[in-house]
């Protein structure tokens, strides 16, 4: 039965959308504001799913196909995000640990440096460079041996980098894994040297024995810089065999390096990095497991739980929700974690909530995917219930703020819902969605979804940020 049919019929046919507060609508239909906006944009409300609740009602006032399954996009990350901290707790944080084998003699080991991987979501540069500082101060300077990179933690798995939109080299189809460095991520910096007649490169990370060749420098205009410079990245070098205008000043460009194994990747920057803490490595990178006998030489503790999934969710960052998905399936059920894990373990912390789950798909917890489904009614019960747990603060944080900051610092600046609401946004070919809270100018706050499936999507920002303002108004 659905939750809608709580409130009398009369009450239905009593209040009208023109002149009542949101507190009187039955919970059918959508505000005339909203519903000329679909029009304007050609969307059907039937390619629309809706729910608004007040965070301390019983049932909602909206709810307009709210059983049906809709493709999220990046909303999904909300309950990959929620499940996390309640599951992992406020206070979870992830180990990179050191471990060696052999001896040590002096400052030079006669083994094998171990590394072993958790999953941190946010083992950036700067933090990798500290780990390897702390595993120098340990007392190892040389290794005669090799690196072996431990990654047992989730389950070795296939990933094409090209299946979900044919372009891998964007950085947000990098893939998951447990020794995941720097997104796998390289920054290369242009920067014209018409004194030289080149243009100079830098990567970010370092990494000496990647090269990387420069695209030609010209003089015409700034314009599709990024097409014209013809990238060609394989796994032992990069090569920008086209060219780059001087008027395009320095530009930094984002690319992901999918031909490169994440061992090949972790490699380059490890052997760099060690070089520049003062270290020696000539060996070969590996993969392994962490043998009985090997000691820990140091770990390495990532940042919060809390703060991870504010990156997560202000930012839209996919690769982190793979990795935290996987790392509720690791923690949750002490095996290798997979995504098939991972959406066990989030469906299942659902249906305890009293969730109907059955039409809910989750392939990878991040909401880039064609697969992904869940009812606005789920993802609305799950944002009151929410709100009502002890990581409220934690997870409200981690949305933007409307107005101000991640995905929504651009909408709504003008208007009087600005500051007044914490919103994740999904964008998709024929999906735009929010879901998060509105605080209205009654002081009532409520929970709402909106999601838009249909080919006119991309249209459909006018009637979200109308449905914000309107919530704003009338709660």
């Amino acid at each position: 039965m659905r939750i809608t049919s709580r409130l009398p019929l009369a009450l239905t046919l009593i209040f009208s959308f023109a002149a009542a507060p949101l507190a009187s609508y039955a919970a059918q239909g959508l505000p005339p504001v909203v519903s000329d906006a679909l029009k304007r944009s050609a969307i059907p409300q039937s390619a629309v799913g809706t729910y608004v609740q007040e965070v301390s009602g019983q049932a909602p006032w909206i709810a307009v196909n709210e059983t049906a399954g809709f493709n999220p996009a990046s909303t999904m990350k909300l309950v990959t995000s929620d499940a996390a901290l309640e599951l992992l707790g406020p206070t979870f944080n992830w180990k990179t640990q050191a471990y060696m084998t052999g001896t040590l003699n002096g400052d030079v080991l006669d083994g094998d440096l171990i590394i072993k991987g958790s999953g941190d979501p946010k083992l950036v540069t700067e933090n990798f460079w500290q780990f390897l500082r702390k595993i120098r101060a340990s007392g190892i300077r040389e290794i005669r041996g090799n690196l072996i990179l431990d990654r047992s933690i989730f389950e070795e798995m296939p990933y094409d980098a090209a299946q979900f939109d044919g372009d891998p080299l964007k950085p947000y189809n990098a893939g998951p894994d447990a020794l995941l460095l720097n997104y796998k991520v390289f920054a290369f910096h242009f920067l014209p040297n018409p004194a030289r007649n080149q243009v100079d490169i830098s990567v970010d990370p370092p990494v000496a024995t990647y090269p990387v060749m420069a695209p030609a420098l010209t003089n015409g205009p700034c314009v599709d810089w990024q097409g014209k410079l013809m990238p060609t990245m394989g796994r032992v070098s990069t090569n920008f065999a086209g060219s780059y205008s001087a008027a395009c000043g320095e530009k930094t460009w984002y690319l992901h390096p999918y031909l490169m194994s994440h061992s090949e990747y972790f490699g380059v920057v490890f052997r760099q990095l060690w070089t520049d803490v003062g270290g020696v490595f000539n060996g070969a990178v590996n993969n392994g497991q962490v043998p009985p006998s090997a000691r820990l030489v140091t770990e390495w503790q990532s940042t919060s739980l809390p703060e991870v999934i504010r990156d997560i969710n202000k930012y839209s960052n996919n690769v982190m929700a793979r990795q935290l998905l996987l790392t509720v399936a690791a923690d949750v059920l002490k095996v290798p974690a997979s995504p098939e894990r991972g959406a066990r373990v989030v469906k299942t912390w659902l249906a305890n909530k009293g969730m109907d789950t059955s039409q809910v798909v989750i392939e990878n917890g991040s909401g880039l995917s064609r697969t992904e489904r869940i009812p606005v009614g789920v993802m609305g019960r799950m944002l009151v219930s929410t709100f009502q747990s002890p990581t409220m603060p934690e997870f409200m944080s981690s949305l933007p703020l409307v107005g101000y900051d991640g995905t929504m610092r651009k909408r709504l600046t003008k208007q009087t819902v600005a500051g007044r609401a914490h919103i994740k946004t999904g964008t998709l070919n024929d999906v735009r969605a929010i879901a998060g809270y509105v605080l209205a100018a009654s002081g009532k706050r409520y929970a709402v979804v909106c999601i838009i499936n249909h080919p006119n999507a991309a249209n459909g920002q006018a009637a979200h940020d109308a449905l914000l303002q309107w919530i704003y108004e009338n709660g």
